[in-house]
């Protein structure tokens, strides 16, 4: 009995570890306007009860909560899968402006209790009211043209710059900022033309799937998109201009003139209007960097650390030893030139071995630039590695600075049977195989074997042949390739040349069915291989191929009627057939034969 129970509880702690997670999380939209409700929603895939949602002093609560639930089930290589869905959907108002948080909430699912996350929403004040009212027309009605066809307040882009004023090689991002209200933006085109951005150094960022979200400007919310972003580091000192840039889009516009009554915005038509949008040029005062450079300044502007390591500081004669420096930081990454390291005399180093570990952000190019620095010590000793300096312009505090390894003190013992001048064998100059005595050659007193001088082709009836043969013979192909290349482009003469090909490969695949008796299928395949070569044979397009039209087109084209009654037989018997109850052998084999004698006659005809 003890067992039995000890089993069912393992299995039941087991059937726990393994349920499904519960997943309750709260949504609701980043940003949203004062006085306009929005819908904060709170999902959860178990069934629950007991909903608490936090205080919500900030918002006004117009409606909810909501429930709804949804549930589906799926079966996939055989497995069961099965999911459910409930949700609590509140209306809620903003009166003031603010960034604003809501507290988690929790609820109860299977007589435990959960807590979703909290959510942050910005409240952006409402549009601002015109500084005069629209001008109505004659009629006393508010035109509303501007708004329809796109105007300038209602759809534009922004140039934006993280800072007009920057030292020589520091970062500035650059966007492109779609501002649009009241207007539908449906796409943009490949139009697009970006300025060159001259004097500057340019690393582009991805953009990935581009996302609209709410901004108040000047006085009035917009849904706005950023269209292109890179980062740009002036290359020399001066005002830099960042010339304008032009993006083209299409507008959806409703096309009204005037509204006479309410059932013209149910009625009103649309158009897509392809517009050119243009963003501004802008200028960027570049300031050179001040005097008295560090020794070891190559041009790093930024912020940023060094660490450095060895490998080893006790060592054999001939062995190898690998100092790594890691410079980490923010900035021009790209830029940093390697710094030298001055070796102790006869150590032989080799060629830096420099690993780029960096990505591109909207706040810049960080990362870590590392480099290893190989060296084999052929003599014995005691040598100091002296400290590797790096010196960067720091854009935050407006000054130099320069960062330094440690210095490191490396013993080299004496290997076993080497001497002072010792060297690797894979360092040795070797110097080329020389061949020596090749200034003196025997003479020769054997027979001398005499060879006959070969006859010379050009200008003889062979040459002539060889050259004149494969011309002729191009001229040949190209001749019959050129009469198959427009056969071809002739589709409805194809179609009608490989009618009757088609159609016997469906018939020999309809014998085949016949011989396996799948009666659906060879019916199938035997109205198919018919309207089919019909369709080919009388140049009818799929869409008009029925019984009708290819009785009339036959009777356009004088066959026989006899056959005609024949073919509208064949194709109404091939079509009962695939539904009819039960056909016994014979009758298929009999209307097999009825379609291959059909299309035998067909075949004899001038169609």
């Amino acid at each position: 009995m003890k067992k039995i129970l000890g089993i069912l509880s393992l299995s039941i702690l087991t059937l726990s570890l393994f349920a499904d997670e519960v997943s309750f999380r709260a949504s609701a939209p980043a940003q949203v306007i004062v006085g306009k409700p929005f819908q904060l929603t709170y999902t959860v895939d178990h069934r629950s009860k007991d909903l608490r949602a936090p205080e919500m002093a900030d918002f006004d609560i117009l409606a909810g909560p909501y429930t709804s639930q949804s549930s589906s089930t799926s079966w996939v290589n055989g497995k069961r899968t099965s999911t459910f869905t409930q949700t609590y959907t509140y209306t809620l108002v903003a009166s003031a402006a603010g960034t604003f948080t809501i507290q988690p909430a929790t609820i109860t699912v299977d007589k435990q209790q959960y807590t979703s996350n909290g959510l942050k929403i910005k409240v952006l004040p409402p549009d601002e009211e015109p500084a005069s009212n629209a001008v109505n027309n004659s009629e006393g009605q508010q035109s509303t043209q501007t708004q329809q066809s796109g105007s300038n307040d209602n759809i534009f882009i922004r140039t934006i710059v993280s800072k007009h004023k920057v030292s020589e090689q520091e970062c500035i991002l650059l966007q492109y900022k779609l501002y649009f209200a009241g207007v539908d933006v449906t796409q943009f085109t490949n139009n697009t033309k970006l300025p060159e951005f001259k004097g500057f150094l340019k690393q582009e960022l991805e953009q990935g799937e581009i996302q609209t979200q709410l901004e108040h400007y000047n006085g009035r919310n917009y849904q706005t998109a950023v269209l292109y972003q890179t980062l740009l580091y002036p290359q020399h000192s001066g005002d830099l201009q960042i010339d304008p840039a032009s993006f083209e889009a299409v507008i959806r516009v409703q096309t009204q003139a005037r509204v006479r009554s309410i059932f013209d915005d149910f009625f009103g038509s649309y158009t897509n209007v392809t517009r050119t949008l243009t963003a501004p040029a802008v200028k960027i005062t570049a300031e050179a960097l001040p005097k008295g450079k560090p020794a070891g300044f190559s041009g790093g502007v930024g912020q940023f650390s060094l660490k450095s390591s060895i490998s080893a500081t006790e060592i054999k004669q001939n062995e190898a030893i690998t100092i790594k420096l890691d410079i980490t930081g923010n900035g021009n990454m790209k830029l940093l030139k390697t710094p030298a390291i001055d070796f102790p005399e006869g150590f032989e180093e080799y060629d830096p071995k420099v690993t780029n570990n960096y990505k591109t952000t909207v706040n810049g190019m960080t990362g870590t630039k590392s480099i290893e620095y190989l060296f084999i010590p052929r003599a014995a000793g005691e040598y100091t590695i002296p400290a590797i300096k790096f010196s960067y312009y720091d854009t935050q505090e407006k000054t130099y600075k320069t960062l330094s390894s440690p210095e490191y003190t490396i013993k080299v013992a004496r290997a076993a049977g080497a001497d002072e001048t010792a060297v690797v064998s894979n360092f040795v100059n070797k110097e080329d195989i020389r061949q020596l005595g090749t200034d003196i050659r025997y003479i020769y007193i054997g027979q001398m074997r005499t060879v006959q001088k070969p006859l010379i082709l050009f200008g003889s009836l062979t040459y002539w042949m060889l050259l004149l043969v494969p011309l002729l013979i191009a001229i040949v192909l190209f001749i019959i390739f050129r009469r198959q290349i427009r056969e071809n482009a002739d589709m409805q003469r194809v179609r009608y040349k490989r009618a009757n090909k088609v159609a016997q490969k469906r018939l020999k695949q309809a014998k085949q069915l016949l011989a396996q008796n799948q009666k659906e299928k060879f019916y199938e395949e035997i109205e198919r291989a018919a309207l089919l070569y019909l369709s080919d044979r009388l140049s009818i397009p799929t869409a008009d191929l029925n019984k009708d039209n290819i009785k009339e087109i036959l009777k356009q084209k004088s066959v026989n009627e006899d056959l005609i009654n024949s073919v509208y037989q064949l194709l109404s018997d091939a079509e009962f057939a695939r539904y009819a109850p039960a056909q016994s052998d014979s009758e298929m084999q009999n209307i097999y034969n009825q379609t291959a004698n059909i299309i035998n006659q067909l075949e004899n005809q001038k169609l």
